[in-house]
């Protein structure tokens, strides 16, 4: 295992993430809530670049279960927190199908 429990990745760039959701305000709400659990040793929220796969975010991706979220709302978020980061029980609502090709994703490749 690396060095977190659980590592998490918020899409901050790109063509469309930026624009479909307050993403740095998710990697602000997903660290306060790790603190407030007090694990931010075990949980790691980071921004990320871009995931190549436009037009499903905002995308959030969890490891080391690799589990990518897609069309996640503020809303969502204390519900991924609870549920998946501190819980480990991913929230299957939001679970990203990589079946379904965005701007920069061939179909049929994950």
């Amino acid at each position: 295992m690396g060095q977190y429990r659980c590592h998490v990745f918020v899409c901050t760039s790109g063509e469309t993430c930026p624009q479909q959701g307050d993403v740095e305000k998710f990697v602000k709400t997903l660290r306060a809530g790790a603190i407030a659990a007090g694990k931010q040793a075990e949980v790691r929220v980071n921004k990320a670049g871009c995931f190549s796969q436009c037009g499903h975010g905002p995308m959030i991706v969890v490891y080391p279960e690799n589990v990518w979220y897609a069309g996640v709302q503020e809303s969502d978020l204390q519900e991924i927190l609870e549920s998946h980061i501190l819980g480990g029980r991913p929230v299957k609502r939001l679970l990203y199908d990589p079946g379904v090709p965005g701007a920069n994703k061939v179909p049929g490749v994950s």
